[in-house]
Order: C-alpha cells, then sequence, then structure tokens
C-alpha cells in the first residue's frame, strides 16, 4: 500500500528550501535516454509544527500532526534513473573530511533509522509518528510513501479481516535488491496493545510482524510473525534467510525469506539489538544489550555457538569486517566505540565519542567508521586503525540512524526530531 505524500519535500542546500512533492510518477513513455520526466508540485508553508518531544532510550516520543499547504503550484523536472559514481580520488576515507551537503525535511519524515540500496534508493523507517516507510533517491526528491497499514486476511494470517497499523523502526536490503524488509516496533489495531516501551520485560508485549516490501512496485507483498517488539533485522548474503531481534520477546527470530515463514526463535536474554552476519550465511553475531555480551548464533541449528565477553556495557549497533575477525561495536551508555577481536574475544580498541552512541557506519575502505552520538547532538568520523576521532560535526536534533553511500562517499544521517542530513566525504579543502 503507497500513501501519497501530504506535503511537500524541504531540500535545504546552504539556506535555501525547496518543497516539492511527488504527485506522479514516470512511465515508460517518459523515459528519454537514461532520464525520465516526472510531475512535482512545489508546496510552501509545509514545515510541521514545533513539538516538545520526549525520547528514552531508542523509541518514546510525542509530535504534533503535519501541517497542510497553503499554496501550491506544478512544474516538471528531470530525474535521472542511472546511477551516479564519484570518481576514485586517490585517497583512503581516513584522509578525507565530512562535509554537510544538504538537509531534507518533510511533514511525513520522523525517521528512526536510515538505509540504502545499491541502486541509490534511500529508505527511511518513521516508526508509529507518522506510520510510513519513506523512499527518496540520492538527491533527496520522495519517490514513495508507503503506509505501514496491512490486513492480515490478506497475508493468510487471518481467516477474517483484521486490519493492522505498524511502526517501521529498521529495514534491509536484500542482496538482490529485489525487496526492502522492514520491523514494526509494535502494531496497532484490535487485541494489539499499543504502549510498549524500551523498559519492557520478557512477555510483556504482543508478537509483531515484519513487512517485505517490493522495490519494483513500493508495495508491501509480505507479512511474517515475529516475537515481541521487533528492532534490528538483516537479511543473509545468500538471501535465504532474515534474522531479527525481538527486544521486549528477548529472543531473535530466524524467518526463510522464500517460504515466509518463522524457522524458530533463539532465547538471548534481555534486550536483544544489533546483528552482524558472516559471509558465508551459517552465523550471526547478536548483541544483547542488556546482557553486556555479544553472542554468535548458529543459523542453521537455532542454537548459541559462544559468547563475547570483550563486548563492553550495553553493545548496540555492530559491524563485522570484511576478513570477519573484527567487530565495531557502538556501546549505548559507555558513550564509545570499540574495536573487536573476535577470533581471540580480545578487545584491540576503544574511544569516547559522545554521549549515547547509537549507529555507526564504516566506510568501504574500513579505514574509517562514522558514529552517531544522539544526546550530543553530534556524528564522529572515527579512524578505525588507531580508534582516534578525526571530526566531530554538530547535527543538533536527536542523530540516531547512519548510512554510507559508498559509490558517492556520502553519509546519510537520521535526525530523530524530522530529518535526513547528508554528507560528503571529500578531500582536505574541497568545499
Amino acid at each position: 500500500m503507497v500513501r501519497e505524500p501530504r506535503a511537500g519535500t524541504c531540500r535545504i542546500v546552504g539556506s535555501v528550501c525547496v518543497s516539492v512533492l511527488l504527485v506522479a510518477s514516470c512511465t515508460s513513455s517518459d523515459v528519454v535516454g537514461d532520464t525520465a520526466s516526472i510531475s512535482v508540485t512545489t508546496v510552501t508553508s509545509v514545515e510541521p509544527d514545533g513539538a516538545q518531544v520526549e525520547f528514552g532510550e531508542d523509541e518514546t516520543a510525542s509530535v504534533a500532526p503535519p501541517t497542510t499547504p497553503d499554496l501550491v503550484t506544478t512544474s516538471t523536472v528531470p530525474i535521472a534513473t542511472t546511477t551516479t559514481i564519484v570518481p576514485p580520488d586517490g585517497l583512503r576515507s581516513d584522509e578525507r573530511r565530512l562535509v554537510e551537503s544538504f538537509q531534507v525535511t518533510h511533514p511525513e519524515l520522523k525517521p528512526k533509522s536510515v538505509v540504502l540500496s545499491d541502486t541509490g534508493l534511500v529508505f527511511a523507517q518513521n516508526m508509529m509518528y507518522r506510520h510510513n516507510v519513506m523512499v527518496l533517491d540520492r538527491s533527496g526528491t520522495v519517490l514513495a510513501i508507503i503506509d505501514d497499514t496491512v490486513d492480515l486476511k490478506d497475508f493468510g494470517l487471518s481467516s477474517t479481516s483484521v486490519v493492522l497499523d505498524g511502526a517501521p523502526v529498521e529495514a534491509a536490503v536484500t542482496p538482490d535488491g529485489t525487496h526492502l524488509w522492514v520491523s514494526n516496533y509494535k502494531m496497532y489495531g484490535p487485541g494489539y496493545q499499543s504502549n510498549a516501551d524500551d523498559e519492557c520485560g520478557r512477555g510483556d508485549w504482543e508478537d509483531s510482524f515484519v513487512y517485505r516490501i517490493s522495490l519494483d512496485t513500493f508495495e508491501i507483498d509480505g507479512v511474517v510473525s515475529t516475537g515481541a517488539v521487533p528492532k534490528f533485522l538483516q537479511v543473509s548474503p545468500d538471501g535465504s534467510k532474515l534474522v531479527v531481534t525481538n527486544w521486549c520477546g528477548f529472543d531473535v527470530s530466524v524467518i526463510d525469506t522464500e517460504r515466509l515463514v518463522e524457522l524458530g526463535r533463539i532465547d538471548l536474554g534481555r534486550h536483544p539489538r544489533g546483528i552482524a552476519i558472516t559471509g558465508d550465511s551459517k552465523t550471526a553475531y547478536v548483541t544483547v544489550m542488556g546482557a553486556e555480551r555479544i553472542d554468535l548464533i548458529d543459523l542453521e541449528t537455532l542454537e548459541v555457538i559462544r559468547s563475547i565477553e570483550s563486548s563492553g556495557i550495553t553493545p548496540r549497533h555492530i559491524v563485522l569486517s570484511k576478513d570477519e575477525t573484527t567487530l565495531y561495536s557502538s556501546n549505548h551508555l559507555m558513550d564509545t566505540v570499540r574495536k573487536i577481536d573476535v577470533v581471540n574475544d580480545e578487545l584491540l580498541g576503544t574511544v569516547r565519542t559522545g554521549t549515547q552512541t547509537r549507529s555507526l557506519a564504516v566506510a568501504d575502505d574500513e579505514q574509517s567508521m562514522y558514529v552517531v552520538n544522539y544526546r550530543d547532538g553530534t556524528i564522529s568520523k572515527v579512524r578505525t586503525s588507531d580508534m582516534s576521532v578525526l571530526q566531530t560535526l554538530t547535527t543538533g536534533g536527536h542523530p540516531i540512524g547512519i548510512a554510507y553511500d559508498a559509490a558517492m562517499r556520502q553519509v546519510w544521517v537520521a535526525d530523530y526530531e524530522g530529518r535526513l542530513i547528508v554528507f560528503d566525504d571529500v578531500a582536505p579543502g574541497s568545499s
């Protein structure tokens, strides 16, 4: 189900704000060469009302509804359909510097996370505050707004009509680029509580669902049951399995992506969160924030193989190095990121980046990582070789999600207060 945008996209470049609203998608007759013309509506006075927001560990906020536009005009602009690749500059990522490029705001935007596909699609998960997944291109133009409403009967999960709303929190693109998987923090509708929170104990909340979204149609084409309050999720490199951490279920769901069924759940303990899957798709590392450890699980037997004791307190988000010997971990209440030798269970380095480190992303050459510091309203660029901070940039708001676009050498940041902020990673002295 695709919800039409109700107001404009505000793309801020310098001090100039240009608001646009997609009102029609391109057809085959619109395409000339590698450029398509689509209808775009320019909107003024579309900024949402200000709201006081209270944030818990991850998901607690109340917001005012979006305003309606005062003036609408229509024009046509070309939208490139090919991927633009930044040419090599001969520099390692730790030799470049982050420079803010532009921001995106929109009344339907309240991003908890941001994820990119290899083809240049950007996905912002907007929780229960906006009940949607927003799809953008690399320029910040909104391509679709996907409503989180489903009828379980349509997906064979109920014999009668049961209409529910979700709360999109995290997302993962399939390796073949055909689908997006989205977790729902909690569900809204008949028989479901709507007041789940991050302090939950085991058994406090109902099971939830993950959605599969077609990237051809931007519609939900699959719904699968998971445990209570699913958060992070990741697709195995071979595309056969989806691993989902259930925050309030204290377990992990493993899902068969072809048959759209849950294969089973692995009990881990209090508040599992981050996931990193090995290249052979056989095992996964999972952070257990409330138990102060990282577990390695077997995705065939659905059992814990061993635990990483060098995890530190509240390990949240992890990224596994390409050679699979090193984990980079954000430690939420330690205000640090860690570099862990997973073969020998040894801490190789740690650095304080800011208050409440949340998500992180690693550059394609693995020489740098990019970390959001939620309470400080900053992001940090860290050199991985010696775990030293190269830059700290102020974003304001509450930066919570982050993604690295290797093709464009850009960093996308999700600000929980309602923005996407994009940084270029450029040579020193570049503007």
